[in-house]
């Protein structure tokens, strides 16, 4: 099951705080914020509470599942040893979509935040090019790839507080709740996507687990000190950011923070370029880190015979999966050009939502199949966590689904020809 030369175990938790925190943080610079368009402030704080008590309860499970089988593969490792072959198929299309279509998302973000500096500075040309940059810089090494993540997400935290602290003295709780639930209950469920965009992609630390120095302490250190950072810093920016302007203003855009401190401090302040500036960090941190997630997850489901051989190869020097950054790479600039920066994260959210779904229903059987399995860390309050997990996953891929039918057509539609292909092939002995 595995190749040579294989990837290089250097990994400490401060190195997986930087990259579960590093890989989510551009969620609390833009995306969230368009689920004030189908919420209002009040309906989408109703969807962040559900689903931070679904991440809460699912990073606690996930966790188990990390621990006891640190691969490369992440939950796809896991659903093809609790669910078989094409429970492995399942697991890694769900994954492949989640971190293949995130980068497009935040690429579109770094385009706007760049073409809010220099106007001219057209979007998608400033979106392609951070893929070409951002896959080269992965070329180095994983050890160089997460120091170089764990200094942009620092900076990225830093950032946050600062602007938490800037835009304070102008927050207005008036503001916050005028309009709050424009479109009732119904608003909550059409948000969720964009509450799951807070937090999405925080499971990628998996991807890594064959880089981790003693995988059974490090990943779960690393794990729940990045859910706790991420929480903190969600409720934070959507607090002071909705309570400082009229929030119809900012629920449509892809630079919300730059454009809520001009809020306070006027367009022409220093403050406001600066810190439109530095925003690039969160998204560099979570874009660096996306592409090393989605290229550990391409070579390894490709080094099991999913994928073709040529995406498992590693490189000889750097003992990077090249060819496997490069395919991922690709795929991100063909999304940037078929889709919007709302179709991206919606897409995004269904694969995550799928493949949270397996890694539940994965662990539940992996307990009762596999009770002797070494398990360094246990999911506390069993089955309570992984139930609530579970049953919060449903619920938001009934959302998702319900709000989106066309794009979940095409997300489905997909999966069932890749399963049919995936059964004949099998069946062939191809």
């Amino acid at each position: 099951m595995h190749g040579n030369p294989s990837l290089k175990k250097v990994l400490k938790p401060v190195h997986l705080w930087a990259l579960a925190v590093g890989l989510v943080i551009s969620g609390e610079y833009f995306g969230w914020n368009l689920g004030w368009d189908v919420a209002g402030t009040g309906g989408f704080l109703i969807a962040t509470v559900l689903v931070t008590i679904f991440y809460v309860t699912f990073i606690f499970s996930f966790t188990e599942l990390t621990a006891a089988i640190p691969h490369a593969g992440g939950p796809f490792a896991y659903a093809y040893k609790a669910l078989g072959p094409l429970g492995g198929l399942i697991a890694a299309y769900a994954t492949l979509v989640e971190f293949l279509l995130a980068p497009p998302a935040v690429a579109f973000a770094l385009g706007s935040y760049v073409h809010f500096l220099a106007p001219v500075l057209p979007v998608l040309a400033v979106a392609i090019g951070s893929f070409v940059v951002f896959t080269i810089i992965n070329f180095l090494g994983i050890k160089e790839s997460v120091v170089f993540s764990l200094i942009v997400t620092i900076l990225a935290v830093c950032e946050l507080l600062l602007f938490m602290g800037v835009v304070a003295p102008g927050f207005k709780w008036e503001n916050f709740k005028q309009d709050a639930m424009p479109f009732g209950w119904s608003g909550v469920f059409a948000a969720l996507p964009f509450a799951i965009w807070f937090y999405l992609a925080i499971e990628g630390v998996a991807m890594v687990a064959e880089e981790v120095k003693d995988p059974q302490r490090t990943i779960p250190r690393g794990y729940i000190y990045g859910i706790v950072t991420l929480v903190l810093l969600a409720f934070g920016v959507m607090f002071f950011t909705g309570g400082v302007t009229n929030w119809h203003t900012l629920a449509r855009i892809d630079y919300p923070l730059p454009e809520a401190i001009s809020a306070v401090l006027g367009k022409q302040n220093g403050w406001t370029k600066v810190f439109a500036g530095i925003g690039l960090f969160g998204l560099v941190a979570s874009f660096h880190g996306v592409i090393i997630s989605y290229s550990r997850q391409l070579y390894a489901v490709a080094r099991d015979g999913y994928l073709p051989k040529i995406l498992a190869t590693v490189n000889s020097k750097h003992r990077t999966p090249n060819a496997a950054m490069v395919a991922g790479g690709l795929v991100g600039i063909i999304a940037l050009c078929l889709f919007n920066t709302g179709d991206v994260i919606t897409l995004s959210a269904l694969g995550a939502v799928v493949m949270y779904i397996i890694s539940m229903i994965s662990l539940f059987v992996l307990r009762r199949k596999q009770p002797h399995l070494e398990r360094p860390f246990k999911v506390p309050l069993y089955p309570w966590f992984p139930g609530i997990a579970l049953i919060l996953a449903i619920v938001c891929l009934i959302a998702i689904v319900w709000y989106n039918l066309f794009l979940s057509v095409i997300f489905f539609g997909a999966l069932v020809l890749l399963m049919i292909l995936f059964v004949v092939f099998r069946r062939s002995g191809s």
